[in-house]
């Protein structure tokens, strides 16, 4: 208890799912937090259960952005911690996507049995509003968020920054070879932030979470039996097991770790 009393935290993305459960996990541990969502309605509803703030942007608008920090140095007279948590997967109002995730199910199936297989080459189908959009949202959005967090952060010579990643941007795998790049994106950016304000007394790490049960993750129910089967502790995580890493990293446990990704896999990817 108590390891982040006092200090507030900005989380985008945190209406519900990973950013809800830090949002949770930060407060249970004494945090003001700042719920950001792309419309206010969730988010609004989400800092109303923890008490806490609301503020609405698409962080992959930088003017948006800019005027979302506005509203929150408004808020607060200091941020300690931003979490860049918002992300899509991809999949979001694709109608056609449970078809395309069994088929992908059958093709593993058959693989495994020692059938040929129908090759697939996704990345031939993905248009380049698809790839913006990914890049946009993910990249962007931890760019532009990350650059407003700084100008309240370099003057108080403190502050926090931790980046959402994922295995797919350590690990990579065929078929969202977008996701995967935007992810791998972040992870650099990350190392080379942390690099950058070190000797401002800012510190910058990511997450890098492995399957995880959410929302997002549900469309690729399918799948999850051989998810469950490639990950030697047999189960997908629970946004706790994200949580408390992000709890973790903001807290003074980890005042010697910058320019770090710390992974909650249960061991489906090793090595980082």
């Amino acid at each position: 208890m108590d390891r982040l009393k006092g200090q507030t935290a900005l989380i985008t993305g945190a209406a519900r799912g990973l950013g809800r459960a830090i949002a949770e996990r930060f407060v249970d541990e004494g945090a003001n937090v700042i719920i950001n969502d792309l419309n206010l309605a969730p988010a609004a509803a989400t800092a109303e259960a923890l008490g806490g703030q609301a503020v609405a942007a698409n962080v992959a608008d930088s003017a948006s952005v800019a005027a979302m920090f506005e509203q929150v140095a408004g808020m607060t007279e200091r941020l300690d911690i931003l979490v860049n948590n918002a992300g899509i997967s991809g999949l979001e109002g694709d109608n056609d996507a449970r078809d395309r995730i069994l088929k992908n199910v059958e093709r593993a199936e058959q693989a495994a049995a020692g059938q040929p297989v129908e090759p697939s080459n996704q990345t031939i189908e993905t248009t380049d509003e698809d790839w913006h959009k990914m890049i946009g949202v993910h990249m962007d959005g931890t760019f532009f968020c990350s650059r407003e967090a700084l100008k309240i952060m370099t003057p108080q010579q403190s502050g926090n920054i931790i980046n959402l990643g994922s295995i797919m941007g350590t690990f990579g795998r065929g078929g969202g070879t977008a996701y995967c790049a935007a992810k791998a994106g972040i992870l650099g950016f990350t190392r080379a932030l942390a690099h950058e304000v070190v000797d401002l007394n800012i510190r910058v790490n990511a997450i890098a979470p492995g399957w995880i049960h959410t929302d997002m993750t549900d469309p690729l129910e399918p799948m999850h039996p051989m998810i469950r089967a490639a990950t030697p502790m047999g189960r997908l995580g629970d946004t706790n097991d994200i949580a408390w890493a992000a709890v973790y990293l903001a807290s003074e446990e980890a005042k010697f770790m910058t320019g770090q990704t710390l992974s909650p896999n249960g061991g489906w990817y090793m090595s980082q």
